[in-house]
């Protein structure tokens, strides 16, 4: 009789890594996700801060911030009868928030010159954690 071929994993030794791959992945999934919530809550704060700085430059060059019904928009495109718009003040479309909806804006605002702001994750005012709201004016 020749020699078997014994290259290979049995059964069982398939089974402990797999149980040893579910454990680690219990272990790290957890935390990993924890961290994708809290680095969308710091993007929403650094696109706020950044959609900030271009109502800022735009406030310069008019004399005035949008206004409410002219929203974010006008940070790209020239609305009628402003002659001194050196737009556009971003660079690329008006951003969604993390979560894939628009940010609220609103000028006047009632906290300062205008209020900027998302819901976070639950699209609702107020929350904690993940669906607390990120304001301009708490930044």
């Amino acid at each position: 009789m020749k020699g078997k071929n014994t290259s290979g994993f049995t059964l069982i030794e398939l089974l402990i890594v797999m149980i040893i791959l579910g454990l680690i992945a219990s272990l790290v999934g957890p935390r990993m996700f924890g961290r994708v919530s809290s680095a969308k809550t710091g993007t929403a704060r650094t696109q706020i801060e950044l959609l900030g700085t271009a109502l800022d430059a735009y406030r310069l060059d008019n004399g005035a911030y949008p206004t409410s019904a002219q929203g974010l928009n006008a940070l790209r495109e020239q609305t009628q009868g402003l002659k001194t718009w050196r737009g556009p003040y971003l660079p690329k479309p008006v951003p969604l928030d993390p979560w894939d909806r628009p940010y609220f804006y609103r000028s006047p605002g009632d906290h300062g010159d205008y209020d900027l702001y998302s819901y976070g994750l639950d699209g609702q005012p107020g929350g904690e954690e993940e669906n607390e709201d990120i304001l301009s004016w708490e930044n």
